[in-house]
């Protein structure tokens, strides 16, 4: 493999023609998500086995029929009673996503009391006495930003018979940090694996180094990467790659560069993640050229670009005001079976009003809003706005229209300017 700081050396007087870039790309396993703040805890295990209940009886409605029943009931008070209700049922509680969903659905109508009182409920059942029952439960707490719930629960494990192990400490980091209290993670972290016994593992100082990215302090975040060496705890893929992102965030280029050989000497195999947030980097330096050379070589390393390396070679050339090369990367996305998402079309729309290509920038917008995929409204606006000014009132009533009815309600502010009627 090449030395990767050479090739950031490298300059090149002209840009690789995009067509020989994305060629022949080389077959390659489809890449992993990148991580999530709830994707850092330790794989929670299922509910420890019970006995299965006794098959229902005719009288009485299947888990499906009732799963069903939740997830239509529009009246909020009404799912809280049914899903307390659901909840008595052993089946019934063996489905994580009906959990997930009703409780993203009270959060996003903000009625947290709801939430605390279904999960609450739960410690009724003999599953609470599980860690992984209990784990899913502070998870969901911490999802709804509702930590100090979490941290309550945490604390009454023990007399709810339920043991604490590394799982639920790494649950509780994973609360704080989705509830975007991320100085409370190094606080637990400092205080609490002496007093309840637990060792800290590559999850949570996986998830300490992402606390303290967000906060913006990358020299602890580079410093927690040496403690856990210095314990005994082997960094992984994950921990690399959350790293990566925080030093290229803020723009921390050298440090990033290192990181790349400490990835070498524990033989960690960077996969797309981590070079996508290379040439995140590389465009935050303004080196669009090397970064359409770095994804050129993806078929090399076993790689195949997805819609977030598609994406940085869009913003490098926009940032360049090179809205053809932006065009022709977007082409190049399509070929390779990517769908273009929100930040393809909030980097593309701008761009194309500024260089004054409005049909492009109606498209795109009528694109975005067929695959629901929706942009601030102020870009939105923004055409609006600049096909008024050409004149092309009739194109811009059209586009107000289609935003409102496609989900941008007038509410969110997408109008005509004042006096267009």
């Amino acid at each position: 493999m090449p030395c990767l700081s050479r090739l950031l050396r490298l300059k090149h007087r002209n840009p690789l023609p995009l067509s020989r870039v994305f060629s022949s790309p080389s077959p390659s396993p489809s890449p992993s998500p990148s991580p999530s703040p709830s994707s850092l805890t330790a794989s929670s295990p299922s509910p420890s086995p019970s006995p299965s209940p006794p098959p229902s009886s005719p009288s009485r409605p299947s888990v499906k029929s009732i799963l069903k029943d939740l997830f239509e009931e529009t009246d909020l008070q009404n799912l809280v009673r049914k899903f307390k209700s659901s909840s008595q049922s052993y089946r019934f509680r063996c489905k994580h996503r009906i959990y997930s969903v009703t409780v993203r659905r009270l959060a996003s109508a903000g009625l947290h009391d709801s939430i605390a009182d279904i999960l609450d409920h739960q410690k009724h059942f003999p599953d609470i006495s599980t860690e992984g029952f209990a784990v899913r439960l502070i998870a969901l707490n911490g999802e709804s930003g509702m930590f100090d719930h979490a941290r309550d629960l945490f604390d009454e494990l023990p007399q709810l018979n339920c043991p604490r192990t590394t799982k639920s400490f790494n649950a509780l980091l994973t609360a704080a940090l989705d509830s975007q209290l991320f100085s409370k993670v190094p606080e637990l972290f400092d205080t609490l694996p002496s007093k309840i016994s637990v060792k800290p593992d590559v999850f949570s100082y996986s998830i300490l180094i992402q606390a303290w990215c967000k906060m913006g302090s990358l020299d602890s975040a580079v410093s927690a990467l040496e403690i856990m060496e210095l314990n005994g705890v082997r960094p992984s893929l994950i921990t690399f790659n959350l790293l990566l992102n925080g030093l290229y965030t803020g723009s921390r280029f050298s440090d990033a560069e290192k990181l790349w050989f400490k990835m070498e000497e524990y033989n960690c195999v960077p996969d797309i993640i981590s070079y996508n947030e290379r040439l995140r980097g590389l465009v935050l330096e303004g080196k669009t050229e090397e970064a359409v050379k770095l994804v050129g070589e993806f078929g090399n390393r076993g790689l195949k670009p997805n819609v977030f390396s598609f994406n940085s070679l869009i913003k490098g050339y926009c940032n360049d005001g090179n809205l053809e090369e932006a065009k022709r990367v977007l082409s190049e996305l399509v070929k390779n079976d990517c769908a273009p998402n929100r930040r393809t079309f909030e980097t593309l729309i701008p761009c194309a009003c500024e260089k004054g290509d409005l049909d492009l920038a109606v498209k795109l917008c009528k694109e975005c809003m067929n695959r629901r995929c929706f942009v601030d409204v102020q870009i939105v606006q923004s055409v609006v706005d600049a096909l008024v000014r050409e004149s092309r009132v009739k194109d811009a009533k059209k586009l107000v229209e289609l935003g409102v009815s496609s989900g941008l309600r007038p509410q969110s502010g997408l109008k005509l300017p004042s006096g267009i009627e």
